[in-house]
This record gives structure tokens, C-alpha cells and sequence, in this order.
């Protein structure tokens, strides 16, 4: 498990990186502990964890909060709350960063790429909090129909994402935030636009493409991510995009058909492109490159029918791959939030809400633990066998949870082990 240690020891060093923002009595918690300590929650997916570490460490002197996460004491719930509000939400974004250039070093992004080598980032807003009540001065405002205001939080979520390929990899998060002073609230789009600003440039290594829905398919977007380094493809919506829609239902366009399995299964796509043509009116629009797939049963009943934009070049060689790469933007969803709230993570759980950063950090830390499990299940190979074992990743988190909570073992191939033969390592009295 040298690789899942490699990985905690690098979140161990931004925590021990975190501002020091201790006082008075609370001096005998180091800043590392108290970010360890919000990290394992995630990591262990249980909000229980610290209080079993806490019962452990009381009768033996020591829990697997210190031999696996490297934690020195277990601060208090609420100290933990208290010391992480107002620390810098993009504080974590370094781990992100080493854990993506470690798999590409080690060849476990390779997998991933598509169209000639590249790697596609899929880009997506997603709330993480809600209330009528709790609320706090970064967080969004809208009102609801009975009258009564709600309170909520969202992010931008960055992930890399491949058709084909189960495995998604986030990046770090950009928070929409409400600024003092500001006349407008902030939105996803313009924290997409951050992200790309801030994250862009230090990921053109990958040769990005960026594929997201109709929202993203605007000029000062698409500008955004041509200066960062990357290429696009966006879903285009006819309704959305007039200008377009007209200027290619006036001229002949490229295009053929192939038929996909048999039987029931049985599928004709329809790709029809056209290239030049402008994103929106106006003489600075800029040009782009339009595809429609349309995909429909032998007795003609369309099953799937869309259109993207994208500044790369198309073709009969590669029109299906770029439309396969432009619906990968559901991986987004499906694989990283829909797991992230239904599987585990409860990432819209108020894990703590504070008064300016706390639950913003939070999700970072929540999105950071999702990509070492997932980082792990490209590249450990110990991982890998214990989640065939187990035969899901719900039942691998549900062994890790029970064991640990009575159970100290002294390493993380102590604790796979025990999963794998089922045989407690010596316990120390």
C-alpha cells in the first residue's frame, strides 16, 4: 500500500501547511491534527470515526488515527469546526495537483485519454448546502415561492473524465461565493471562469479538453479556455444558440451514418458537422465548429438526439469520438456527485457550516478523500483485490469501518491484510 501511504502523507503536509489559527488553551492541538482529523471523516466515510479513535486511544494509548493518518491527538468535533473556518479554500488545491502527476508518472492516466492523447475535464456546478434557517455570510440567497428566503452553497466541480472508463478523478473545486460589496451574486459560470483563471494554465499539461453543458457553450467561456491552455466541446442547444441554428440550416452540411449492435440493441448514429461558423452574432463572434449526433432505432425512433461546439477539428475519422467525449459531461454528474451524495461521502450533509469558510473547506476535503479512493483504484493494486473481494466499494468502507473501530492496526498493509484473510494483526494490551 505504498501508494495509498504516499497519498496521506501528502495531505499530511498541507495540513501541517495549514495557517495557525490556535489561541489560549487550545495550543495543544497542532493545526496538522485539526485538518487530519476533518480529512479522516471523509476518508474513513464515517462521522463517527473520531469518536471510536478517542474510546480506543483512552484504553490503549493509541488509535489507528495515529498510525494510519499520522495524527499526534484528537481534537474535539467542535474545536475542529472552530480552527478550519476561515482558512483559505483553495489551501488543498497542491494535494489534487501531486496526486494527478503522480498517476500520470506512473502511467495511470493513460487509461483515461482520448482523442489522440488527451484528457478530458468535465466542468459542473453542484449545491452541498441548504436551509432556511443556517446561513452565513458567504452563502447564496434566492427566494422561494411561499415567500421565505433559502440560504444555500454550491461549487464548480472539475473532474477527469473518459468515455468508457468508470473511473473519474476530481480536481480541485471553485466555490460560487457572495462577495461584500458586490451588486450581483456570484453564479457557476463565473466560477467556471475562475477555475479556469486560477486552474487552467497548471493543467494545460494534460492537453485538456473541456466538455460541459449548454451553460458553458458562450463566448467568454470558450475564450477562457482557449487562453488557458485547453479545448472544448459544449452541448448547444438550438433554443440557446439562434445565430448558430440558422446559419447552419441554411448550408449543406458533412456527414454519415453507422450502424451499432445487434439484435435489440441494434442503433443507427447520424453525425452531420460543419466548420466556421459563428458561436453568436455580432462581427467578433468567435468560430466554431458545430456536431449532431442523432442516434435511433431501425424503425426510425430517435433514442438520443444532440449538438456540441468545439474548436477542434472534425471529420469522418473522429466525429463519433469527439460526440462520445461531449456526452462524457454526464460523468460529472453521475459518477463524481451522485456518489458523492448517495454513496457514502454525504457531501450534502452539514458536516459543520461556521461563519466564513468551514463548509467550503469541508467539501474540499470531501472531494480530496474521493480522489485518493479513487486514485487507489486505478493504481494500488492491494485496493483493487480487496474491492474485488468485497465486490463494491460500499462493502470495502463498511470492513474498514468496523474493523478500526475496534481494532488498531499498525499500517495500511496491516489493515488490508486483516480484509484479505481475515486474521487481526497483535494487539497491544
Amino acid at each position: 500500500m505504498k501508494r495509498l501511504q504516499r497519498y496521506i502523507e501528502v495531505v499530511c503536509e498541507r495540513c501541517g501547511a495549514l495557517p495557525d489559527r490556535r489561541s489560549g488553551g487550545n495550543v495543544r492541538y497542532t493545526m496538522s491534527d485539526i485538518g487530519l482529523a476533518a480529512f479522516s471523516v471523509f476518508f474513513m466515510q464515517s462521522p463517527s470515526f473520531l469518536a471510536h479513535q478517542r474510546a480506543l486511544a483512552h484504553g490503549r494509548g493509541r488509535s489507528n488515527a495515529e498510525t494510519l493518518l499520522g495524527m499526534t491527538t484528537i481534537p474535539s468535533d467542535n474545536h475542529i469546526r472552530q480552527m478550519l473556518d476561515g482558512v483559505p479554500t483553495d489551501h488543498f488545491d497542491g494535494a489534487f495537483a501531486t496526486i494527478v502527476k503522480e498517476l500520470h508518472e506512473s502511467g495511470g492516466l493513460g487509461p483515461m485519454r482520448r482523442l489522440g492523447g488527451r484528457t478530458l475535464i468535465a466542468l459542473d456546478g453542484s449545491e452541498h448546502f441548504c436551509s432556511r434557517k443556517i446561513h452565513c455570510p458567504s452563502c447564496s440567497t434566492r427566494q422561494r415561492s411561499d415567500g421565505k428566503r433559502e440560504y444555500f452553497h454550491s461549487f464548480v466541480g472539475a473532474t477527469l473524465v473518459a468515455p468508457g472508463h468508470a473511473t473519474v478523478l476530481p480536481l480541485p473545486p471553485e466555490f460560487v461565493r457572495r462577495e461584500d460589496g458586490a451588486e450581483k451574486q456570484d453564479c457557476e459560470t463565473a466560477a467556471a471562469r475562475r477555475w479556469l483563471a486560477r486552474l487552467g494554465p497548471a493543467h494545460a499539461w494534460l492537453e485538456p479538453v473541456y466538455v460541459g453543458d449548454d451553460l458553458y457553450a458562450r463566448q467568454p467561456m470558450c475564450k477562457d479556455v482557449l487562453a488557458a491552455g485547453g479545448s472544448f466541446i459544449f452541448v448547444c442547444k438550438p433554443t440557446s444558440h439562434k445565430t448558430l441554428t440558422e446559419y447552419v440550416s441554411g448550408v449543406e452540411l458533412d456527414g454519415y451514418r453507422e450502424t451499432l449492435g445487434k439484435g435489440a440493441a441494434k442503433r443507427i448514429h447520424h453525425y452531420r458537422w460543419i466548420e466556421g461558423v459563428p458561436l453568436r452574432d455580432g462581427d467578433d463572434a468567435l468560430l466554431v465548429n458545430w456536431l449532431e449526433i442523432v442516434i435511433a432505432k431501425p424503425n426510425g425512433k430517435v433514442t438520443y438526439r444532440n449538438s456540441f461546439v468545439t474548436d477542434l477539428a472534425l471529420g469522418r475519422h473522429n466525429a463519433a469520438d469527439i460526440a462520445a467525449a461531449g456526452r462524457a459531461r454526464w460523468k460529472v454528474e453521475n459518477e463524481t456527485f451522485n456518489v458523492l451524495k448517495n454513496n457514502g461521502y454525504n457531501l450534502e450533509h452539514n458536516f459543520g457550516h461556521g461563519k466564513q469558510t468551514l463548509a467550503s473547506v469541508l467539501v474540499a476535503l470531501n472531494l480530496l478523500a474521493f480522489a485518493i479512493h479513487n486514485a487507489c483504484t486505478l493504481m494500488e493494486p492491494t485496493w483493487q483485490a480487496a474491492w474485488q473481494l468485497l465486490g463494491a466499494r460500499t462493502r470495502l468502507f463498511e470492513h474498514i469501518r468496523t474493523i478500526t473501530a475496534y481494532l488498531v492496526f499498525p499500517s495500511w498493509d496491516s489493515l488490508f491484510r486483516s480484509i484479505r484473510t481475515g486474521v487481526p494483526p497483535p494487539q497491544t494490551a
